[in-house]
């Protein structure tokens, strides 16, 4: 009978270890699907924030690119304003590093053309000029002055046209949409490599010879096909690709027939001419025609304003 009762309080005993043990392990089970949960929710909150986060800080970059154009831009008029061309030229760089996001529009196209082509300008100027000094200088040493001075000039246009060519073919022509845009930058690539082409010698000169030839070439088979006769960029790219014909290929021919060709064209057109063209076509169409005479009459030709 004792040893009866020593068994039964034993289970008895045993019995409440196993209880208590299931109990530890039932709310250990608990605390940990409590865990789970809020971990969980703690993700899909974090998860969201992130989501939100990386929303915001988009938002906030886009917001950043459109204020830094506008402050670009706001600088390059400020420049024009004040003839500083070079620093008009930066900021429009600036501007059109933002094309990827939101291509450039006419005004836009228009600054940064008149940027570059007078920043080079000046410097084509200057450079006909000390070419000039040079032919007619006797003095050796003041020969090697000119000479090194010229030498100093071209260094200058071949950075500005190297940047702004840069610019055209690594993201303004690829990023082009309408025709207008892409015609633009294609006469634009032609006329700087042009420019180039009028001091660079040997083999420098036959590429960038080429290279103009191939921009026009492009930008004349879209003009063709998608602009009108008179579209001011298309009279702007024939006026300037006849340029090319007479002053850097010797083929007055040539740039006859493209002139000749271009004006007789927008003429037969030119009822068609729209208000807000109208200006820039007939100014253009009136430089084809001068070049014509002058061509054959002998004189300086005129390029386009663009």
């Amino acid at each position: 009978m004792r040893g009866n009762g020593r068994c039964r309080k034993s289970s008895s005993i045993c019995g409440g270890h196993s209880a208590d043990r299931q109990e530890e392990w039932r709310l250990l089970l608990v605390s940990s699907i409590g865990l789970f949960r809020q971990s969980a929710r703690s993700a899909r909150t974090e998860l969201a924030t992130g989501g939100e986060m990386v929303a915001r800080k988009d938002s906030e970059e886009n917001l950043s690119v459109k204020d830094s154009k506008a402050q670009s831009l706001h600088m390059a008029k400020l420049s024009e304003q004040a003839e500083r061309y070079d620093e008009m030229a930066n900021s429009m760089e600036e501007v059109s590093k933002t094309a990827d996001v939101e291509e450039l529009n006419t005004e836009e196209r228009n600054l940064l053309s008149v940027a570059f082509k007078t920043a080079v300008g000046l410097r084509r100027s200057s450079w006909r000029i000390v070419s000039s000094i040079e032919q007619r200088e006797d003095n050796v040493e003041r020969l090697i002055m000119v000479k090194r001075y010229r030498a100093k000039i071209e260094s200058e246009m071949t950075s500005i046209c190297e940047r702004i060519l840069k610019l055209l073919e690594s993201l303004l022509i690829p990023s082009a949409t309408t025709a207008e845009a892409k015609v633009f930058y294609l006469k634009m690539k032609g006329d700087y490599c042009r420019y180039l082409a009028e001091f660079k010698t040997c083999s420098e000169r036959r590429n960038v010879v080429d290279n103009t030839l191939e921009a026009y070439k492009a930008g004349q088979e879209i003009a063709f096909s998608e602009l009108a006769p008179t579209n001011p960029i298309r009279l702007g790219l024939a006026l300037n690709f006849s340029v090319f014909y007479n002053e850097i290929m010797s083929s007055p021919g040539k740039s006859c027939d493209l002139a000749r060709q271009a004006f007789d064209e927008a003429i037969a057109e030119l009822d068609t001419l729209g208000e807000d063209s109208y200006k820039d076509s007939i100014m253009i169409m009136q430089l084809l025609r001068d070049n014509l005479t002058l061509w054959t009459e002998g004189g300086e030709v005129t390029e386009g304003t663009d």
